[in-house]
């Protein structure tokens, strides 16, 4: 494995994963790319990482989400 990448492992919401998997699948994208580009965002975008930050839709009983 290359030494600039970290393997992780995260839970996610499986409605929430079902829905994105069918949409990603018609563009090409992955979950990989989101969630890289999207961390990246978030270091370097302050109101994207405010938007993050106060977003508070998901609501899954007893989680962090």
């Amino acid at each position: 494995m290359r030494s600039d990448i970290k393997l992780t492992s995260v839970k996610i919401i499986t409605g929430l994963y079902k829905k994105f998997k069918g949409i990603a699948l018609n563009e090409e994208f992955t979950l990989q790319k989101l969630v890289n580009r999207s961390m990246d965002r978030y270091i370097k975008d302050e109101e994207y990482k405010k938007s993050i930050v106060e977003y508070d839709e998901l609501q899954v009983s007893g989680s962090n989400f």
